[in-house]
């Protein structure tokens, strides 16, 4: 069973061309301001609204992980469309995107599935949190084998148990797809974001409950929680904010991209 787009040619282009020149735009507005970090992480905070809004964030972190060479990796994403308990996992035989399909790690599936008994939702994978990554997958990690995780009412422990298991099999990694807060002013918008931002940066779960506002809030205290066992340390990469591309500075939402590393 091959997992279909549900939204390309909405949050990301349709035709791959098109992408290719957004990810090109996007790693030479960088260049020319910044150098990228040196550093082999195979865990990556990333956002997922529209390529024109978010993808310059998103950029960066697809630039980092294919520096540590891993080429399995677990996306987990909440679920915008329909609420359910706990996680859901399917069995995928291969990820469609524009720039070709991306094959699943059906040794990683089983694993999952066999340790933690999540169950199928199929409803919940037609989510864009997962699917606007899985571009950026197919054109920075070669070869690249994953699976989708989608969350609904899950505790982030629970993650975070399916973290730890993917980390400590040193050739696999994860992407934690989020956006930040939604829909206040600019002010407000980057006063509640640089809360994340500190928690993220910090690794530091009371600050996250101290009035971070994320979609994917779950997924970034799991995978904090499971930073903090792993040792390991926090980079920020990028924040933006919708209204650097739309100007439009009364509904904002939020954006960032961070990785993990040894």
């Amino acid at each position: 069973m091959k997992r279909k787009m549900s939204v390309s040619g909405a949050f990301y282009p349709g035709r791959a061309v098109e992408i290719e020149r957004y990810f090109e735009h996007f790693s030479t507005v960088y260049d020319e301001k910044k150098s990228l970090p040196q550093l082999k992480s195979r865990v990556a905070i990333v956002p997922h609204a529209g390529y024109i809004y978010s993808g310059y964030s998103a950029n960066i972190a697809y630039r980092v992980l294919r520096q540590s060479r891993v080429k399995k990796f677990v996306v987990m994403g909440p679920s915008h469309k329909i609420g359910f308990d706990g996680a859901s996992l399917c069995d995928f035989s291969s990820y469609e995107t524009p720039l070709g399909d991306i094959e699943s790690s059906a040794s990683l599936h089983l694993a999952i599935k066999e340790r933690f008994n999540l169950p199928c939702i199929l409803e919940a994978h037609q989510e864009h949190s997962t699917e606007v990554q899985f571009p950026f997958i197919k054109h920075y990690i070669e070869d690249a084998q994953i699976v989708e995780i989608v969350y609904s009412y899950a505790d982030a422990s629970e993650l975070c148990q399916i973290i730890d298991y993917i980390l400590s099999n040193k050739d696999c990694g994860v992407i934690i797809s989020t956006d930040l807060s939604h829909f206040h002013s600019l002010s407000n918008a980057t006063r509640l974001d640089n809360i994340c931002l500190e928690a993220i940066e910090n690794i530091d779960i009371d600050k996250l409950h101290s009035g971070c506002e994320a979609c994917g809030k779950i997924g970034v205290e799991a995978v904090l929680l499971s930073a903090k066992k792993f040792g390991l340390k926090s980079q920020l990469l990028d924040y933006s904010t919708s209204a650097d591309a739309s100007g439009d500075t009364d509904r904002v939402v939020g954006y960032v991209s961070a990785c993990f590393y040894e």
